[in-house]
Protein backbone atom coordinates (compact mmCIF):
# COMPACT_ATOMS: atom_id res chain seq x y z
CA UNK A 1 0.00 0.00 0.00
CA UNK A 2 2.81 2.62 0.73
CA UNK A 3 3.91 2.67 -2.90
CA UNK A 4 0.30 4.19 -3.29
CA UNK A 5 0.32 6.52 -0.17
CA UNK A 6 0.57 10.15 -0.79
CA UNK A 7 1.71 12.88 1.71
CA UNK A 8 1.36 15.98 1.45
CA UNK A 9 4.03 18.07 3.55
CA UNK A 10 3.78 22.27 4.20
CA UNK A 11 6.22 24.71 5.30
CA UNK A 12 7.58 27.77 3.88
CA UNK A 13 11.13 26.77 4.71
CA UNK A 14 12.48 24.92 1.45
CA UNK A 15 15.03 23.62 4.01
CA UNK A 16 12.44 21.65 6.00
CA UNK A 17 10.69 20.61 2.86
CA UNK A 18 13.68 19.18 1.43
CA UNK A 19 14.84 17.52 4.82
CA UNK A 20 11.80 15.54 5.46
CA UNK A 21 11.16 14.93 1.53
CA UNK A 22 14.25 12.87 2.11
CA UNK A 23 13.64 11.50 5.32
CA UNK A 24 9.83 10.16 3.81
CA UNK A 25 10.83 9.06 -0.35
CA UNK A 26 13.09 6.66 0.96
CA UNK A 27 10.43 4.83 3.59
CA UNK A 28 8.29 4.35 0.10
CA UNK A 29 5.80 7.73 0.52
CA UNK A 30 4.58 9.58 -2.93
CA UNK A 31 5.63 13.47 -1.74
CA UNK A 32 3.34 16.15 -2.58
CA UNK A 33 4.71 19.81 -1.28
CA UNK A 34 3.50 23.69 -0.58
CA UNK A 35 5.05 26.84 0.95
CA UNK A 36 1.82 27.88 2.27
CA UNK A 37 -1.68 26.87 3.69
CA UNK A 38 -3.31 28.14 0.85
CA UNK A 39 -1.57 26.39 -2.02
CA UNK A 40 -1.80 23.31 0.86
CA UNK A 41 -5.42 23.29 0.66
CA UNK A 42 -5.70 23.51 -2.97
CA UNK A 43 -3.09 20.81 -3.61
CA UNK A 44 -5.55 18.78 -0.69
CA UNK A 45 -8.59 19.41 -2.75
CA UNK A 46 -7.08 17.98 -6.20
CA UNK A 47 -4.17 15.32 -4.70
CA UNK A 48 -6.66 13.88 -1.63
CA UNK A 49 -3.64 13.10 0.26
CA UNK A 50 -3.49 10.23 2.55
CA UNK A 51 -2.34 12.51 4.99
CA UNK A 52 -0.81 15.99 5.82
CA UNK A 53 2.64 17.00 7.31
CA UNK A 54 2.51 20.93 8.16
CA UNK A 55 4.03 23.43 9.43
CA UNK A 56 1.56 25.64 11.92
CA UNK A 57 3.55 29.96 10.65
CA UNK A 58 3.10 30.50 7.39
CA UNK A 59 2.17 33.53 5.27
CA UNK A 60 -1.14 33.53 3.09
CA UNK A 61 -2.94 30.99 5.33
CA UNK A 62 -1.59 29.30 8.74
CA UNK A 63 -1.09 25.55 9.59
CA UNK A 64 -4.34 25.81 11.87
CA UNK A 65 -7.06 27.32 9.21
CA UNK A 66 -5.53 25.04 6.39
CA UNK A 67 -6.11 22.12 8.58
CA UNK A 68 -9.51 23.65 9.99
CA UNK A 69 -10.42 23.61 6.24
CA UNK A 70 -9.13 20.38 5.34
CA UNK A 71 -10.91 18.76 8.04
CA UNK A 72 -14.31 19.98 6.48
CA UNK A 73 -13.28 18.45 3.21
CA UNK A 74 -12.38 14.90 4.44
CA UNK A 75 -13.11 14.38 8.12
CA UNK A 76 -10.44 11.37 8.94
CA UNK A 77 -7.96 13.23 7.21
CA UNK A 78 -4.92 12.34 9.49
CA UNK A 79 -2.75 15.74 9.60
CA UNK A 80 0.71 16.52 11.59
CA UNK A 81 1.40 19.79 12.57
CA UNK A 82 4.98 21.03 13.38
CA UNK A 83 6.17 24.31 14.94
CA UNK A 84 9.08 25.70 16.47
CA UNK A 85 7.10 27.86 18.70
CA UNK A 86 5.17 25.14 21.22
CA UNK A 87 2.61 26.67 23.20
CA UNK A 88 0.13 24.57 25.21
CA UNK A 89 -2.53 27.35 23.77
CA UNK A 90 -1.86 26.40 20.37
CA UNK A 91 -1.45 22.64 21.54
CA UNK A 92 -5.49 22.53 22.74
CA UNK A 93 -6.19 24.32 19.55
CA UNK A 94 -4.68 21.75 17.39
CA UNK A 95 -6.28 19.18 19.32
CA UNK A 96 -9.80 20.88 19.08
CA UNK A 97 -9.47 21.48 15.47
CA UNK A 98 -8.34 17.41 15.18
CA UNK A 99 -4.53 17.28 14.62
CA UNK A 100 -3.49 13.56 14.61
CA UNK A 101 -0.63 14.64 16.67
CA UNK A 102 1.44 17.84 17.42
CA UNK A 103 4.86 17.87 17.14
CA UNK A 104 7.97 20.81 18.11
CA UNK A 105 10.96 21.43 15.94
CA UNK A 106 13.76 20.41 16.24
CA UNK A 107 12.71 16.86 16.04
CA UNK A 108 14.24 13.52 15.26
CA UNK A 109 13.43 11.56 11.50
CA UNK A 110 12.52 8.59 13.60
CA UNK A 111 9.64 10.83 15.76
CA UNK A 112 8.28 11.87 12.33
CA UNK A 113 8.50 8.25 10.76
CA UNK A 114 6.37 6.49 13.45
CA UNK A 115 4.07 9.15 14.08
CA UNK A 116 3.43 8.79 10.30
CA UNK A 117 2.98 5.23 10.60
CA UNK A 118 0.57 5.24 12.89
CA UNK A 119 -0.95 8.01 11.82
CA UNK A 120 -2.08 5.85 8.02
CA UNK A 121 -2.44 2.68 10.30
CA UNK A 122 -5.73 4.19 12.11
CA UNK A 123 -7.04 5.74 8.85
CA UNK A 124 -6.43 2.74 7.69
CA UNK A 125 -8.73 1.13 10.34
CA UNK A 126 -10.89 3.62 10.22
CA UNK A 127 -11.93 3.37 6.18
CA UNK A 128 -12.41 -0.61 6.83
CA UNK A 129 -14.70 0.24 9.99
CA UNK A 130 -16.74 3.12 7.75
CA UNK A 131 -16.68 0.02 4.58
CA UNK A 132 -17.89 -2.75 6.69
CA UNK A 133 -20.79 -0.09 8.55
CA UNK A 134 -21.67 0.90 5.04
CA UNK A 135 -22.14 -3.04 3.94
CA UNK A 136 -23.97 -3.98 6.65
CA UNK A 137 -25.88 -0.92 6.40
CA UNK A 138 -26.55 -1.01 2.83
CA UNK A 139 -27.90 -4.30 2.98
CA UNK A 140 -30.23 -3.67 5.97
CA UNK A 141 -34.03 -2.93 4.94
CA UNK A 142 -34.61 1.07 5.18
CA UNK A 143 -37.62 -0.19 8.40
CA UNK A 144 -34.02 -2.14 9.98
CA UNK A 145 -32.85 1.75 10.12
CA UNK A 146 -35.03 4.21 10.34
CA UNK A 147 -37.81 2.30 12.28
CA UNK A 148 -41.38 0.04 11.71
CA UNK A 149 -43.88 1.90 13.54
CA UNK A 150 -47.41 2.94 11.58
CA UNK A 151 -45.92 6.69 10.97
CA UNK A 152 -42.66 5.19 9.58
CA UNK A 153 -45.00 2.57 7.49
CA UNK A 154 -46.58 5.37 5.53
CA UNK A 155 -43.42 7.07 4.60
CA UNK A 156 -42.01 3.95 3.20
CA UNK A 157 -45.67 3.96 1.27
CA UNK A 158 -44.56 7.83 0.16
CA UNK A 159 -41.73 6.06 -0.83
CA UNK A 160 -43.03 2.90 -2.84
CA UNK A 161 -44.98 5.63 -4.89
CA UNK A 162 -42.61 8.40 -6.20
CA UNK A 163 -39.37 6.21 -6.55
CA UNK A 164 -40.52 4.93 -10.09
CA UNK A 165 -41.21 8.40 -11.54
CA UNK A 166 -38.76 11.27 -12.21
CA UNK A 167 -40.50 13.44 -9.93
CA UNK A 168 -38.48 16.23 -7.86
CA UNK A 169 -38.90 15.30 -4.24
CA UNK A 170 -38.71 17.53 -0.85
CA UNK A 171 -37.49 15.84 2.12
CA UNK A 172 -38.87 17.58 5.44
CA UNK A 173 -37.61 16.62 9.02
CA UNK A 174 -35.60 17.57 11.83
CA UNK A 175 -31.40 17.27 12.00
CA UNK A 176 -30.74 13.55 12.12
CA UNK A 177 -34.42 12.13 11.22
CA UNK A 178 -33.03 9.94 8.19
CA UNK A 179 -33.30 12.32 5.29
CA UNK A 180 -30.19 10.85 3.60
CA UNK A 181 -31.82 7.22 3.96
CA UNK A 182 -35.17 7.92 2.70
CA UNK A 183 -33.29 9.83 -0.29
CA UNK A 184 -31.44 7.06 -1.06
CA UNK A 185 -34.22 4.70 -0.29
CA UNK A 186 -36.48 6.69 -3.86
CA UNK A 187 -32.91 6.31 -5.76
CA UNK A 188 -32.31 2.78 -5.20
CA UNK A 189 -35.88 1.67 -6.24
CA UNK A 190 -36.22 3.70 -9.21
CA UNK A 191 -34.55 3.42 -12.92
CA UNK A 192 -31.96 5.42 -11.87
CA UNK A 193 -30.80 2.79 -9.52
CA UNK A 194 -27.67 2.17 -11.91
CA UNK A 195 -26.54 5.67 -11.32
CA UNK A 196 -24.25 7.50 -9.07
CA UNK A 197 -26.17 9.03 -6.36
CA UNK A 198 -24.70 11.92 -4.67
CA UNK A 199 -25.16 13.75 -1.91
CA UNK A 200 -24.37 17.56 -0.91
CA UNK A 201 -24.64 19.52 2.05
CA UNK A 202 -25.68 22.90 0.68
CA UNK A 203 -24.80 24.52 4.24
CA UNK A 204 -21.47 23.30 4.06
CA UNK A 205 -20.10 24.89 1.10
CA UNK A 206 -18.69 28.22 1.49
CA UNK A 207 -20.81 30.38 -1.26
CA UNK A 208 -17.67 30.75 -2.79
CA UNK A 209 -17.49 27.94 -4.59
CA UNK A 210 -20.80 26.10 -4.65
CA UNK A 211 -21.10 27.48 -8.07
CA UNK A 212 -18.16 25.52 -9.19
CA UNK A 213 -19.37 22.95 -7.00
CA UNK A 214 -22.45 21.90 -8.38
CA UNK A 215 -21.85 23.11 -12.02
CA UNK A 216 -18.08 22.27 -12.58
CA UNK A 217 -15.67 24.70 -14.21
CA UNK A 218 -13.73 25.07 -17.24
CA UNK A 219 -9.42 25.26 -16.90
CA UNK A 220 -8.47 28.84 -16.63
CA UNK A 221 -12.51 29.75 -14.66
CA UNK A 222 -9.82 30.94 -11.84
CA UNK A 223 -6.78 30.32 -10.25
CA UNK A 224 -5.96 26.95 -9.72
CA UNK A 225 -8.05 25.90 -12.16
CA UNK A 226 -5.65 23.85 -14.43
CA UNK A 227 -8.37 21.35 -15.74
CA UNK A 228 -11.94 20.98 -16.70
CA UNK A 229 -13.73 19.34 -13.38
CA UNK A 230 -17.32 17.90 -13.60
CA UNK A 231 -19.74 19.43 -10.81
CA UNK A 232 -22.23 17.18 -8.61
CA UNK A 233 -25.46 17.65 -11.62
CA UNK A 234 -22.72 16.37 -14.38
CA UNK A 235 -21.36 13.34 -11.77
CA UNK A 236 -24.88 12.24 -10.98
CA UNK A 237 -26.48 12.46 -14.68
CA UNK A 238 -28.16 9.51 -15.46
CA UNK A 239 -28.54 9.25 -11.60
CA UNK A 240 -29.92 11.34 -8.04
CA UNK A 241 -28.59 14.49 -6.84
CA UNK A 242 -29.38 14.71 -3.01
CA UNK A 243 -29.47 18.28 -1.86
CA UNK A 244 -29.60 18.63 2.26
CA UNK A 245 -30.05 21.87 3.74
CA UNK A 246 -31.69 23.28 0.62
CA UNK A 247 -32.84 26.19 2.20
CA UNK A 248 -29.35 27.53 2.99
CA UNK A 249 -28.62 27.87 -0.78
CA UNK A 250 -28.11 31.55 -1.70
CA UNK A 251 -30.39 33.67 -3.27
CA UNK A 252 -28.17 33.93 -6.72
CA UNK A 253 -28.00 30.65 -6.62
CA UNK A 254 -31.39 29.46 -6.41
CA UNK A 255 -32.13 31.34 -9.75
CA UNK A 256 -29.47 29.11 -11.69
CA UNK A 257 -31.02 26.02 -9.37
CA UNK A 258 -34.11 26.55 -11.18
CA UNK A 259 -32.88 27.47 -14.95
CA UNK A 260 -31.24 23.78 -14.68
CA UNK A 261 -34.35 22.23 -13.81
CA UNK A 262 -36.36 23.81 -16.17
CA UNK A 263 -33.64 23.49 -18.82
CA UNK A 264 -31.88 20.08 -17.75
CA UNK A 265 -28.77 22.35 -18.56
CA UNK A 266 -25.66 23.25 -16.63
CA UNK A 267 -23.30 25.99 -18.03
CA UNK A 268 -19.60 25.39 -15.84
CA UNK A 269 -17.92 28.12 -14.70
CA UNK A 270 -16.01 30.04 -17.06
CA UNK A 271 -17.77 27.88 -20.14
CA UNK A 272 -19.17 29.16 -22.89
CA UNK A 273 -21.32 26.73 -24.21
CA UNK A 274 -24.20 24.37 -22.11
CA UNK A 275 -24.49 21.23 -21.15
CA UNK A 276 -26.99 19.20 -21.09
CA UNK A 277 -27.72 17.00 -18.12
CA UNK A 278 -30.41 14.32 -17.42
CA UNK A 279 -30.02 13.86 -13.39
CA UNK A 280 -33.34 13.97 -11.08
CA UNK A 281 -33.18 16.15 -8.28
CA UNK A 282 -34.24 15.34 -4.04
CA UNK A 283 -34.19 18.21 -1.86
CA UNK A 284 -34.39 18.30 2.13
CA UNK A 285 -34.67 20.50 4.54
CA UNK A 286 -35.21 20.50 8.37
CA UNK A 287 -38.14 23.83 7.98
CA UNK A 288 -40.94 24.30 5.64
CA UNK A 289 -40.23 25.94 2.66
CA UNK A 290 -43.16 27.80 2.34
CA UNK A 291 -42.23 29.65 5.80
CA UNK A 292 -38.91 30.64 4.06
CA UNK A 293 -40.65 32.12 0.95
CA UNK A 294 -43.20 33.75 3.23
CA UNK A 295 -39.43 35.03 4.99
CA UNK A 296 -38.08 36.55 1.29
CA UNK A 297 -35.43 33.92 1.69
CA UNK A 298 -36.41 31.49 -0.65
CA UNK A 299 -37.64 31.95 -4.13
CA UNK A 300 -41.30 30.94 -4.55
CA UNK A 301 -40.93 29.83 -8.24
CA UNK A 302 -38.20 27.41 -7.05
CA UNK A 303 -40.32 26.20 -4.26
CA UNK A 304 -43.26 25.40 -7.04
CA UNK A 305 -40.88 24.00 -9.10
CA UNK A 306 -38.77 21.68 -6.55
CA UNK A 307 -42.68 21.08 -4.42
CA UNK A 308 -43.79 18.05 -6.84
CA UNK A 309 -44.09 15.25 -4.14
CA UNK A 310 -43.25 15.87 -0.46
CA UNK A 311 -42.49 13.21 2.48
CA UNK A 312 -42.25 14.38 6.25
CA UNK A 313 -39.96 12.56 8.35
CA UNK A 314 -42.03 12.25 11.58
CA UNK A 315 -39.14 12.58 14.70
CA UNK A 316 -38.05 10.02 16.99
CA UNK A 317 -39.73 11.52 19.88
CA UNK A 318 -43.70 11.39 18.33
CA UNK A 319 -42.77 7.46 18.03
CA UNK A 320 -41.58 5.91 20.79
CA UNK A 321 -42.30 2.28 19.54
CA UNK A 322 -39.17 2.65 17.15
CA UNK A 323 -36.81 4.01 20.12
CA UNK A 324 -36.40 -0.08 21.61
CA UNK A 325 -36.51 -1.50 18.10
CA UNK A 326 -33.80 0.52 16.42
CA UNK A 327 -31.36 0.65 19.66
CA UNK A 328 -31.57 -3.24 19.38
CA UNK A 329 -30.76 -2.93 15.46
CA UNK A 330 -28.02 -0.61 15.80
CA UNK A 331 -26.39 -2.66 18.39
CA UNK A 332 -26.30 -5.78 16.45
CA UNK A 333 -24.87 -4.09 13.76
CA UNK A 334 -22.63 -2.41 16.17
CA UNK A 335 -21.42 -6.06 17.51
CA UNK A 336 -20.70 -7.09 14.32
CA UNK A 337 -18.75 -3.97 13.04
CA UNK A 338 -16.90 -3.90 16.54
CA UNK A 339 -16.62 -7.84 16.93
CA UNK A 340 -18.04 -7.94 20.18
CA UNK A 341 -20.67 -9.63 22.24
CA UNK A 342 -22.53 -6.94 24.15
CA UNK A 343 -25.88 -9.04 25.26
CA UNK A 344 -28.66 -6.45 24.82
CA UNK A 345 -30.01 -4.00 27.32
CA UNK A 346 -30.86 -3.95 30.92
CA UNK A 347 -34.39 -2.80 32.07
CA UNK A 348 -33.17 0.59 33.44
CA UNK A 349 -31.31 1.44 30.17
CA UNK A 350 -34.40 0.40 28.13
CA UNK A 351 -36.51 2.79 30.43
CA UNK A 352 -34.24 5.33 30.18
CA UNK A 353 -33.60 5.05 26.32
CA UNK A 354 -37.61 5.11 25.96
CA UNK A 355 -37.44 8.78 28.08
CA UNK A 356 -35.06 10.46 26.27
CA UNK A 357 -36.21 13.27 23.82
CA UNK A 358 -33.45 12.37 21.23
CA UNK A 359 -33.46 15.82 19.96
CA UNK A 360 -30.92 14.67 17.34
CA UNK A 361 -33.13 11.88 15.62
CA UNK A 362 -31.82 8.47 14.91
CA UNK A 363 -28.46 9.53 13.97
CA UNK A 364 -28.16 10.74 17.74
CA UNK A 365 -29.59 7.51 18.77
CA UNK A 366 -27.32 5.20 16.58
CA UNK A 367 -24.28 7.38 17.67
CA UNK A 368 -25.35 6.71 21.10
CA UNK A 369 -25.36 2.87 21.07
CA UNK A 370 -22.50 2.78 19.16
CA UNK A 371 -20.74 4.85 21.99
CA UNK A 372 -22.02 2.84 24.60
CA UNK A 373 -21.35 -0.85 22.76
CA UNK A 374 -17.51 -0.13 22.62
CA UNK A 375 -17.24 0.94 26.22
CA UNK A 376 -19.58 -1.55 27.57
CA UNK A 377 -18.91 -5.42 28.31
CA UNK A 378 -21.45 -7.19 28.86
CA UNK A 379 -25.13 -6.03 29.33
CA UNK A 380 -25.54 -2.34 28.56
CA UNK A 381 -27.20 -0.88 31.99
CA UNK A 382 -27.98 2.78 32.58
CA UNK A 383 -24.85 3.86 33.60
CA UNK A 384 -23.46 3.15 30.34
CA UNK A 385 -25.22 5.62 28.55
CA UNK A 386 -24.76 9.36 28.66
CA UNK A 387 -24.98 11.41 31.95
CA UNK A 388 -28.19 13.67 33.30
CA UNK A 389 -26.54 16.53 31.83
CA UNK A 390 -26.96 15.30 28.23
CA UNK A 391 -31.01 14.88 29.30
CA UNK A 392 -30.50 11.05 30.37
CA UNK A 393 -32.19 9.87 33.53
CA UNK A 394 -29.70 7.17 34.63
CA UNK A 395 -30.03 4.33 37.42
CA UNK A 396 -27.20 4.26 39.91
CA UNK A 397 -28.59 1.07 41.27
CA UNK A 398 -28.47 -0.91 38.15
CA UNK A 399 -26.67 -3.41 39.60
CA UNK A 400 -26.50 -5.53 36.17
CA UNK A 401 -23.99 -3.04 34.75
CA UNK A 402 -22.75 -1.47 38.07
CA UNK A 403 -19.16 -4.05 37.67
CA UNK A 404 -18.50 -3.62 33.92
CA UNK A 405 -18.78 0.27 34.51
CA UNK A 406 -15.85 -0.17 36.69
CA UNK A 407 -13.87 -1.95 34.22
CA UNK A 408 -14.31 0.70 32.05
CA UNK A 409 -13.79 3.42 34.14
CA UNK A 410 -10.42 1.43 35.54
CA UNK A 411 -9.77 1.46 31.14
CA UNK A 412 -10.11 4.93 30.89
CA UNK A 413 -7.59 6.02 33.37
CA UNK A 414 -5.07 4.11 30.98
CA UNK A 415 -6.10 7.03 28.09
CA UNK A 416 -2.96 9.04 26.79
CA UNK A 417 -2.71 12.96 27.20
CA UNK A 418 -3.46 13.66 24.24
CA UNK A 419 -6.72 11.39 23.95
CA UNK A 420 -8.33 13.04 27.57
CA UNK A 421 -7.51 16.30 26.30
CA UNK A 422 -8.98 15.62 23.07
CA UNK A 423 -12.45 14.21 24.99
CA UNK A 424 -12.35 17.16 27.24
CA UNK A 425 -12.03 19.83 24.80
CA UNK A 426 -15.20 17.72 22.31
CA UNK A 427 -17.42 18.15 25.33
CA UNK A 428 -16.42 21.72 26.47
CA UNK A 429 -17.11 22.73 22.80
CA UNK A 430 -20.24 20.98 22.38
CA UNK A 431 -21.37 22.81 25.84
CA UNK A 432 -20.30 26.19 24.44
CA UNK A 433 -22.24 25.82 21.38
CA UNK A 434 -25.24 24.91 23.06
CA UNK A 435 -24.99 28.20 25.24
CA UNK A 436 -24.12 30.67 22.64
CA UNK A 437 -27.30 29.03 20.68
CA UNK A 438 -29.43 29.33 23.48
CA UNK A 439 -28.31 32.75 24.01
CA UNK A 440 -29.13 33.46 20.24
CA UNK A 441 -32.34 32.26 20.26
CA UNK A 442 -31.04 29.15 18.05
CA UNK A 443 -29.93 31.64 15.35
CA UNK A 444 -26.63 30.19 13.68
CA UNK A 445 -25.51 32.72 12.04
CA UNK A 446 -25.36 35.02 15.26
CA UNK A 447 -23.74 32.35 17.30
CA UNK A 448 -20.94 32.04 14.90
CA UNK A 449 -19.82 35.52 15.26
CA UNK A 450 -20.00 35.66 18.55
CA UNK A 451 -17.63 32.13 18.78
CA UNK A 452 -15.38 34.32 16.28
CA UNK A 453 -15.85 31.30 13.57
CA UNK A 454 -17.47 30.89 9.93
CA UNK A 455 -21.05 29.98 9.37
CA UNK A 456 -19.60 26.82 7.63
CA UNK A 457 -17.96 25.52 10.58
CA UNK A 458 -21.02 26.12 13.07
CA UNK A 459 -23.34 24.61 10.72
CA UNK A 460 -20.98 21.05 10.55
CA UNK A 461 -20.33 21.66 14.34
CA UNK A 462 -24.21 21.50 15.02
CA UNK A 463 -24.77 18.96 12.73
CA UNK A 464 -21.43 16.89 14.22
CA UNK A 465 -22.62 17.09 17.96
CA UNK A 466 -26.42 15.93 17.23
CA UNK A 467 -27.42 19.47 19.03
CA UNK A 468 -31.69 20.37 18.50
CA UNK A 469 -31.95 24.45 17.59
CA UNK A 470 -35.50 25.07 19.11
CA UNK A 471 -37.90 26.85 16.57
Amino acid sequence: MRNNTKVLVVDDNKDMIFALTNVLKPEGYKIATANNGLTALKLARKEHPDAVIMDIRMPEMDGIEAMRQMKEIETNLPIILVTAYGNIETAIQATKLGAYDYIVKPFDNEKIIVTLRNALTELGLKREVETLRADLEKSSPLSELMGSSDKMKRVYDQINSVSPTDFTVILYGETGSGKELVARAIHNQSLRSKGNFVGVDCGAIPETLIESELFGYERGAFTGANKRKEGYFEFASKGTLFMDEIGNLPRNMQSKLLRVLEENCIRRLGGKKSVKIDTRVIVASNEKLENLVDAGKFREDLYYRLNEFAIGIPPLRNRKEDIIYLSKRFLDITNLELKKNVNGFSASAIKCLHNYNWPGNVRELKNVIRRTVLQATDVIGSVNLPNKKSGFNTDPHDTQTRQSFKVEMDINKELSLKDIVKKCVIDIERQLIMNVLKRTGGNKSKAARQLKIDYTTMHLKVKEYCIKIDD
